[in-house]
């Protein structure tokens, strides 16, 4: 069981913004359900509170390669999962590369994504939440926002509170890590820094390049038959990782391919039972759920 609320994301004007009249938000919507949704114009956190708290919370990026977010497949049913456990699930709707309301168009994502885990924090007693067990999770091309959170979440791309935007962890499924042509998803990396990025942009958002000791510890998952994001993105962080002795875990799946979310078949959907052990062993999570 869980309560479940959505709030604006930034309680004052959203840094850097445009304002344009003819760019609007397109929802696509299901049964009433939001499925996916094309140009975010106004960022939201969809939280939901399981009725015995644990004191973790998590920030869930859904993915849609910088074009739309899987709202509900890599955000509402991952929130509903995790809440079970005893976790705050937060879904984070966040703004899309879009040169059309924002001034820089490659920091956007990452503004509102070090936003969410200000505002988690700054609202930790509200939420019943820990501020010192607030992790991110995210799929695909929300996992390359997560994991760009994990390692510049002291990035200045705006003016803030102290408060810090760094994830306790983080939780990368089926990730884009790298802006390097040769495994980036390519969508992704054209969405986010343009058709022609110079070397230093990609080298910014090449995550794998950007690790260091402070980098939290991290849980990857990736299947090896993924057409979409090769696996030598989570291959490429998990050793960055390693080499800078940060606690890793990674499960490489034989079979899944790419979007399989909590996983319908294939070896893929064990996924989310390795997790909750995860989350357990490190005492993220209990043994006694709701």
């Amino acid at each position: 069981m869980h309560s479940q609320t959505t709030v604006a994301l930034w309680e004052n004007d959203i840094p850097d913004a445009i304002n344009n009249s003819n760019y609007q938000e397109k929802p696509v919507l299901d049964n009433g359900v939001l499925v996916k949704i094309q140009k975010v114009v106004k960022p939201t956190l969809t939280i939901y509170k399981p009725k015995k708290p644990n004191g973790t919370a998590i920030v869930i990026c859904p993915g849609g390669g910088y074009r739309h977010l899987a709202m509900n497949k890599e955000g509402f049913k991952v929130a509903e999962w995790l809440s079970t456990l005893g976790v705050t699930a937060i879904v984070l709707k966040y703004r899309l590369p879009s040169d059309s309301i924002m001034k820089n168009k490659s920091v956007g994502p990452l503004q509102d994504a070090q936003e969410a885990m200000r505002y988690v924090r700054r609202h930790a007693a509200a939420l019943n939440i820990d501020p010192s067990k607030v992790g991110v999770l995210g799929f695909s091309a929300g996992g390359h926002l997560a994991a760009t959170l994990s390692t510049q979440y002291d990035l200045g791309v705006y003016k803030h509170d102290n408060t810090s935007a760094k994830p306790d962890f983080s939780i990368l499924i089926y990730p884009v890590i790298s802006m390097d042509n040769s495994i980036t998803h390519q969508g992704s990396k054209t969405s986010l820094l343009g058709e022609n990025p110079s070397f230093e942009r990609v080298q910014q958002f090449s995550n794998e390049l950007q690790v260091d000791e402070h980098t939290p510890m991290t849980f990857i998952v990736h299947a090896t038959d993924d057409k979409s994001v090769p696996i030598e993105n989570s291959l490429r962080y998990y050793m960055a990782l390693k080499k800078h002795q940060v606690p890793a875990e990674l499960h490489i799946y034989e079979k899944g391919g790419h979007g399989f979310g909590l996983g319908r078949k294939y070896t893929s959907q064990f996924w989310a039972f390795t997790c909750e052990k995860w989350l357990l062993s490190h005492t993220f999570t209990s043994s006694k759920h709701n």
